[in-house]
């Protein structure tokens, strides 16, 4: 007999793995041949928008009243009740059940108002797939199985594949007609009193909005097993809600009275910022957590000077960073300091900046020579140069390997910042002091980098950004304008580090390798170059998305990575991009309206077109 031969078990997976890879693109591929076909048949019948339209609606609610998992998973019961063992009360809707509920109602509600429906219908159809693949997919690959969502032999559980059907249906229905409705236009001439009541209620929903993803499945998802899939589901309910938002024009129109109105709309966000330590996110992990997005947002908007506005690649960024807190460090009297002495925070954080940003000249002085990918191997030198000086303690300044530990607080009218604050009855967690600061520091920075994109020097950085050459040809003398950049930029990293050296207490130069600059680049570039809020919202999601996904253990990195990839794929403009990155990119209007849905034919077969 023929003798099988035996492949070691690394070359069966691999074989697995390609197997399964070339499985997922042929079934994508067949998804993809028959979406085509579906929309160009439904393109000449928009009469099924409503009976699609109702029909996905009434199977979603049908869903989210259905249990979704058939038996107890290795990790115990799925939330929500969705697990039939547990399905005794299907009317007590909570988590994703009820925001599947929620998708459906509006779906249906939607068919009777004169509202743009076939554009809320794609958006409430792409949440409730979002929250079906969720809730599909983590029973199946966590040991469940196909028998874990349909059927186990004896009972039945479909919620989730209803869902998905739900979700196809409303897609179905938004390709009726062909060209989507056009986006309506709301008048932001409205009385001023209106408008501060309309943005005060958005940015306290706002506010909430943060609060509930912040707690969605647990603090950070310590001890819940499935805190991963709850927090998913919350964001694909929230996608959906806010698609339909901006659907029906609300969201352009509350940014329209929010640009109107632009001071009032920052002390607001300010001071809304201010009351999350009063929400369910007050704790201690989560200002902790908070802070840390603030000192990583207070430098990606520096980088986004370089980067965004000046179009300069900046791979050592984190450098100056670092610069920053060893300078405050050395000056705050821990023990192991350069400098035996001790200034207050204010005058070392004034010192740490200037420090820093002599440095972005220094470096930024090859850019009179070099551009492009040359640039960016400068920049790279530079912050591995810094990270080596700092660990071999060049100068005694750094302390090595042995860093510099024990820097103290700060101490402001004797409340250290890192205890708890008691106001009257309510104690807030420690950490609270330092994320005001840093909530007063983003402002700070936000009000510097508003100012000098507006400014003279802005437009220059901006020509530079397009065209270097044609910049220099009228009249715009690069080489200052580049070095200024990087010196800008490097001054606020330096504040930003100092006060990342006094809440952190221990400085050492593994806190700043070539992975946080690539990590300050990513957030530039994911949420907007040139965008002061895409910078904030791209260093929070960076920061946030790995500690909501940290119980998908080992395959947490590579779904962030993918999450990353897709968003690029379908945002390359960024989350919150600028005019200029909209229509260079995604060739949007100024209200993010694709360019080819601004012309809207008058009447079917005429040929002349207005601009909406």
């Amino acid at each position: 007999m023929k003798e099988w031969i035996e492949y070691p078990d690394g070359w069966i997976w691999l074989g697995q793995v390609l197997l399964a890879i070339a499985v997922v693109i042929g079934v994508v591929y067949v998804l993809r041949l028959g979406w085509r076909a579906a929309s160009a048949f439904l393109a000449t019948r928009p009469a099924l928008d409503r009976p699609l339209g109702l029909t996905g609606g009434v199977i979603a609610v049908v869903g989210a009243l259905l249990p979704w998992v058939t038996f107890r998973l290795n990790d115990g019961p799925y939330p929500d009740k969705a697990t039939l063992q547990f399905f005794d009360a299907p009317f007590a809707l909570s988590g994703f059940r009820l925001h599947t509920l929620v998708l459906g109602v509006l779906a249906i509600v939607v068919l009777f108002l004169p509202l743009p429906r076939r554009r809320v219908l794609r958006a409430l159809g792409l949440g409730a797939i979002g929250i079906a693949l969720v809730n599909i997919l983590f029973p199946v690959i966590d040991g469940g199985g196909l028998g874990a969502i349909t059927s186990d032999g004896e009972n039945f559980a479909f919620g989730g594949i209803a869902t998905l059907v739900a979700g196809l249906l409303l897609l179905f229905a938004a390709k009726t007609g062909g060209v989507l409705e056009p986006v309506p236009h709301w008048k932001s001439a409205v009385p001023r009193l209106v408008a501060y009541a309309v943005l005060v209620i958005s940015f306290v929903v706002l506010l909430l909005v943060v609060a509930m993803m912040l707690n969605a499945g647990g603090q950070g998802g310590v001890g819940n097993p499935y805190a991963g899939p709850i927090f998913l589901s919350l964001l694909a309910f929230l996608a959906g809600v806010l698609g339909a938002l901006q659907a029906i024009g609300l969201t352009t129109w509350i940014s329209a009275l929010s640009d109107q109105h632009k001071w009032f709309s920052v002390v607001v966000l300010l001071l809304v910022a201010l009351g999350l330590p009063f929400t369910e996110a007050g704790t201690d992990y989560w200002m902790t957590t908070a802070a840390n997005i603030g000192v990583y947002a207070a430098t990606a908007i520096g980088l986004n000077i370089v980067v965004g506005l000046a179009g300069l690649l900046d791979l050592g960024y984190v450098a100056f960073l670092g610069i920053g807190a060893f300078v405050a460090a050395n000056f705050s009297g821990a023990a192991a300091a350069a400098f035996d002495i001790e200034l207050p925070f204010v005058v070392a954080a004034i010192i740490a900046a200037v420090v820093a940003g002599i440095f972005g000249a220094v470096v930024g002085s090859p850019t009179l020579r070099v551009r492009g990918d040359y640039l960016a191997i400068v920049t790279l030198a530079f912050g591995e140069i810094f990270k080596k000086a700092a660990q071999n303690n060049i100068g005694d300044l750094t302390g090595g390997a042995n860093a510099i530990p024990n820097v103290p607080p700060i101490n402001w009218f004797g409340q250290s910042f890192d205890k708890p604050l008691t106001i009257g009855s309510v104690e807030l967690p420690s950490g609270v002091l330092y994320y005001v600061l840093i909530i007063v520091l983003v402002a700070l920075v936000m009000v510097v980098f508003a100012n000098l994109k507006n400014s003279r020097i802005g437009r220059a950085w901006i020509a530079i950004r397009e065209d270097e050459d044609a910049a220099r040809a009228m009249g715009i003398k690069t080489g200052q304008a580049k070095i200024l950049a990087f010196l800008i930029g490097a001054t606020l990293a330096g504040l930003a580090g100092a006060v990342f050296a006094h809440k952190t207490s221990t400085v050492a130069y593994d806190s700043f390798q070539f992975i946080e600059s690539v990590t300050l680049l990513a957030a530039v570039i994911l949420g907007g170059m040139g965008s002061i809020p895409g910078a904030v919202l791209g260093a929070a999601l960076l920061l946030v998305l790995p500690e909501k996904l940290r119980e998908f253990s080992d395959y947490r990195l590579m779904l962030f990575g993918l999450a990353l990839v897709l968003i690029m794929r379908f945002r390359p403009q960024g989350l919150v991009p600028d005019r200029h990155r909209r229509a260079e990119l995604a060739d949007e209007g100024a209200d993010g309206v694709p360019i080819e849905e601004l012309n809207v034919h008058d009447t079917p077969g005429d040929e002349k077109a207005v601009t909406r």
